[in-house]
């Protein structure tokens, strides 16, 4: 099922991991941000989208986790864009002669046998530095950081004043790190480029859960914040994702434990002597 978010955009959430796929409609088709999990959810989206007479005439994903660069045959053969570094990343992945036992071996096993990956991760990459995402409708403005997965990059919809936030500002998750140097150096210069467009924002729509509307779109800013501060000081927590987490998310909070532990690691590797 689509619900209006914006005029002219539209989002469809996923059942179990309430992955938003984002759909803006442009003069002779729509853009498709985040296409979707399961067979079963993209063939409802693009039955939904044939209704409305809207064919599929661009894509993107917004970053390379395994969520996000899935595809259907129903949805047809437009170009599925990303940053270039998501679109590397995802050649590097391809290349692997085993990569699909590895994708199916991290997937939720409760969807593993309806996540179609006969297309999966076949990104074109938009010439590194790309700021306007080349298709006929609402101009978007791409917005690449370091935060949470190489290439990762939220767009700004200008004249809906919506921003697609990929898998950051989410009321479900806390902000999870990328495998870097300093991984939380690079999750505070993301969560700033987004505040530096916040100004122009009326809706939020995360990559997992509720969408964010007015004055909270600068409350999900800050409380990212404040957590990813919070592992950096060594800090106890008190982000309401971990403390009291929603209904049938609590296992979420595994994803707080595993970082802090291996922010300790990193921490005391790096004051042992050689």
């Amino acid at each position: 099922m689509l619900n209006q978010v914006a005029e002219g955009v539209l989002i469809h959430q996923s059942e179990l991991l309430e992955n938003n796929t984002v759909v803006v409609q442009g003069r002779d088709g729509v853009l498709l941000v985040d296409a979707g999990t399961t067979g079963d959810e993209m063939v409802c989206l693009a039955n939904d989208l044939r209704d409305l007479g809207q064919p599929v005439i661009a894509a993107f994903s917004t970053h390379p986790d395994w969520d996000h660069v899935l595809w259907h045959t129903e949805l047809g053969e437009a170009p599925r864009y990303g940053t270039a570094r998501c679109a590397a990343f995802m050649r590097d992945v391809l290349s692997n002669a085993d990569w699909k036992a590895s994708v199916v071996e991290g997937l939720p096993p409760e969807i593993a046998e309806d996540t179609p990956l006969d297309l999966y991760g076949l990104i074109t990459g938009l010439p590194a530095g790309t700021v306007r995402l080349p298709w006929d409708g609402p101009k978007v403005r791409i917005v690449e950081h370091p935060a949470h997965a190489p290439g990762h990059a939220a767009l700004l919809i200008e004249e809906r004043r919506v921003l697609v936030a990929g898998d950051m500002l989410s009321d479900v998750f806390v902000p999870m790190f990328d495998d870097t140097d300093d991984p939380i150096a690079d999750y505070l210069v993301g969560l700033g480029l987004l505040e530096g467009v916040a100004d122009e924002v009326d809706v939020v729509v995360p990559g997992h859960g509720s969408v964010a509307r007015g004055d909270e779109v600068f409350a999900r800013i800050r409380l990212d914040r404040a957590y990813v501060e919070d592992l950096r000081e060594a800090r106890v927590s008190s982000d309401p994702r971990v403390v009291s987490p929603k209904l049938g998310w609590e296992w979420a909070s595994a994803i707080h434990e595993g970082q802090a532990r291996r922010l300790v690691r990193d921490s005391e590797r790096e004051q042992r002597p050689d």
